[in-house]
């Protein structure tokens, strides 16, 4: 019953992040990994992560013109996305995050 509960309360997601132009592709797409990972640790489901590169911005963010923007999808609870969104605010790496609920499919 438990489990039944928990699956019901999962709900779809997108992360947006972007992470300091200074680090290299191989270091980036490491870290991308980890957030996969802690997704999976946590009893969040991980569906597609599409890693965009490195893109300018439309403005300068903290003096920095520049980052590798990635976009994951996942199914999670909102506890778990909570957990994931102070992770993300606490790492040095990551210039900025967004996490949205996307539409039920």
């Amino acid at each position: 019953a438990v489990v039944h509960r928990r699956l019901a309360s999962m709900r779809p997601y997108e992360l947006m992040m972007i992470h300091r132009p200074e680090m290299a592709e191989a270091d980036v797409r490491k870290e991308i990994g980890t957030v996969e990972a802690l997704l999976g640790d946590q009893g969040g489901d991980h569906k597609l992560s599409d890693f965009w590169g490195k893109r300018r911005f439309a403005y300068e963010i903290d003096h920095i013109h520049e980052g590798y923007y990635t976009v994951v999808t996942f199914d999670s609870t909102p506890e778990v996305v909570a957990f994931l969104d102070r992770a993300l605010s606490l790492s040095d790496t990551v210039v900025r995050h967004k996490i949205l609920k996307r539409a039920a499919a």
